[in-house]
């Protein structure tokens, strides 16, 4: 699996509450709370990202609240893997839970620019800044967690087991 697209960059401890602030928390509708996505620290998010287009953050990406709103919303929004030199475990883990590729490279998360058109491979965790023609290693996933994320989450995942 594969993802390609420009960058969104962001720095260190970008926490749950920014991701998708508490206050739009009772929206159901998943595109209508995914309009509200880092609108606190980049009100020109919503109305640049395209599908495909990736974060790139520092530290801690993530911290905070424990709610999968936060993953959720990003991946609505059209953002097909988030970059960061760390994220904070519950994110993590929730993020795997709904599908939303992820990839720990600190020199990734240095080394990317806000605009740069960035490719990943899932399968080796190789990072190609296409932009400025510079590679990352990062660190793949295993198989059974990708086969989660290519089948859109947990949920997903088990329901496809389940009908083997």
């Amino acid at each position: 699996m594969e993802a390609k697209g420009k960058v969104f960059k962001y720095g260190d401890n970008v926490d749950t509450d920014v991701i998708i602030p508490a206050r739009y928390l009772a929206i159901q509708d998943k595109k209508e709370l995914a309009s509200h996505c880092m609108e606190d620290i980049d009100t020109e998010f919503v109305k640049q990202v395209s599908t495909g287009d990736i974060m790139v953050a520092g530290k801690n990406f993530g911290c905070g609240s424990s709610r999968e709103h936060a993953p959720l919303v990003i991946k609505e929004a059209g953002v097909s893997c988030v970059i960061a030199e760390t994220f904070a475990r519950i994110f993590f883990r929730n993020a795997i839970n709904i599908g939303l590729p992820i990839i720990e490279c600190r020199e990734a998360s240095e080394g990317i620019s806000a605009g740069d058109e960035v490719e990943i491979d899932f399968d080796s965790g190789e990072i190609k800044d296409i932009t400025t023609q510079k590679t990352y290693q990062g660190t793949p996933f295993p198989d059974f967690m990708q086969g989660i994320i290519n089948a859109g989450g947990l949920v997903g995942y088990i329901n496809k087991e389940g009908s083997k």
